[in-house]
């Protein structure tokens, strides 16, 4: 069973918006630190923003103040918000989660299998 989930991708127009959702397994939420990594074609993987355990986020540069990390203990979810979208967010969004460390660059030990967002102009 793979532990995180990964939906809400799809495709959005430049200035749109979408909402990906992660939903993480009973023994893998916890107090897990988790985040959202994206990889576009021929591009290294990118740290997009994390959220520790006890609610504290961090972005990257390019994605702050547009997007929102924020998760839903009770619901054992992961959630991102991306508004006023960009060509260059096209790319597979995967959800992590660690239980002892958290970063943008941080190699987390648990992985979803991906959720595809392509913006088109």
């Amino acid at each position: 069973q793979v532990p995180l989930g990964e939906s809400g991708g799809g495709s959005g127009p430049v200035g749109g918006s979408l909402k990906l959702s992660c939903r993480l397994s009973e023994e893998i939420y916890g107090d897990y630190c988790m985040a959202w990594f994206r990889q576009a074609p021929g591009k290294e993987r990118e740290g997009v923003a994390n959220i520790d355990n006890l609610g504290n986020t961090d972005y990257t540069d390019s994605v702050k103040g547009r997007s929102t990390i924020s998760r839903d203990n009770a619901k054992k979810t992961l959630y991102l918000q991306m508004d006023s979208l960009r060509p260059e967010d096209t790319a597979m969004y995967y959800c992590a989660a660690d239980r002892w460390g958290w970063g943008l660059n941080y190699e987390y030990n648990y992985w979803g299998q991906g959720t595809q967002v392509t913006v088109s102009s």
